[in-house]
């Protein structure tokens, strides 16, 4: 089975964008070319939306079934997603376009246009190997393994926020995401006297422990080390409304992913 690259939301965000963009006749096509037309009635007296509807439950429901294409081999999810990506405009695109592209945004994609064809592509944001999807779902699985109920919360805020556009939420809420693990980390390995201090000096507790690398500048005191970079970085453009735009937002939530994940493995395997 073939493991698709692409989250539940972004594929129904997918599905939406190529229902507000078509119309009845171009959908059934879109139906057709899916190989759905036996489960999907064409030409019928159903709306785009409510057609819309069950192409969204076929899909995600058999994400991972390989069907041909003109491009080649591939799963009904990739299929849904470069459909729709086949519709995207650099510019006056359909309302239902931008929650389509911060979805694959979150999931490590972009979209770019040709200069002189105006043809969409769709290309990684990310090397291959960072797999946003997997990473999310495996902070996730760790998260609630451990009971870090708080941290997880704010993940849940973060990716809600980013996914209506609303940045300077979501940029608050990846903040307090990192800031809560590393607290309930430090209160796991030393709950006594982890009580007793705040986030910054729970992190050098983590530091003083080992948990968090001297030698490889995760922590330090003089505060030129990576967390205390990351935490500089996200705490800027937080609260207040307009300071900070998509791509900045989803960088700093890719970051936070990706250092939770490293940390919450490392306390997995007890180093």
């Amino acid at each position: 089975m073939k493991v698709h690259p692409f989250t539940r939301p972004t594929i129904i965000a997918a599905i939406e964008f190529l229902g507000a963009a078509s119309t009845q006749a171009r959908f059934d096509q879109i139906i057709v070319r899916m190989g759905l037309d036996n489960e999907i009635e064409l030409a019928s007296s159903k709306s785009v939306t409510a057609k819309s509807a069950l192409l969204a439950r076929a899909v995600t429901l058999r994400a991972t079934q390989l069907i041909d294409t003109v491009d080649g081999q591939m799963t009904l999810a990739e299929a849904v997603v470069r459909m729709a990506v086949e519709l995207t405009r650099s510019e006056y695109g359909k309302p239902e376009q931008a929650p389509f592209l911060r979805g694959l945004a979150l999931d490590g994609y972009v979209v770019s246009w040709d200069e002189y064809s105006r043809e969409a592509r769709l290309r990684a944001a990310l090397p291959e190997e960072i797999d946003l999807p997997e990473a999310d779902d495996e902070v996730r699985e760790l998260l609630e393994c451990f009971g870090f109920n708080v941290p997880l919360g704010h993940l849940d805020q973060a990716i809600a926020a980013h996914a209506r556009g609303d940045w300077a939420a979501a940029n608050s809420q990846i903040r307090s995401f990192l800031e809560g693990l590393l607290d309930d980390i430090a209160l796991k390995k030393e709950p006594q006297r982890a009580a007793q201090l705040t986030s910054e000096n729970r992190r050098a507790l983590l530091a003083e422990r080992g948990f968090l690398s001297k030698d490889r500048n995760e922590w330090a005191l003089d505060g030129k080390s990576y967390l205390n970079g990351l935490f500089k970085m996200l705490h800027t453009d937080g609260s207040h409304p307009g300071l900070s735009d998509d791509d900045h937002s989803t960088f700093r939530l890719h970051l936070g992913l990706i250092t939770a994940r490293i940390l919450l493995r490392r306390l997995r395997n007890g180093q």
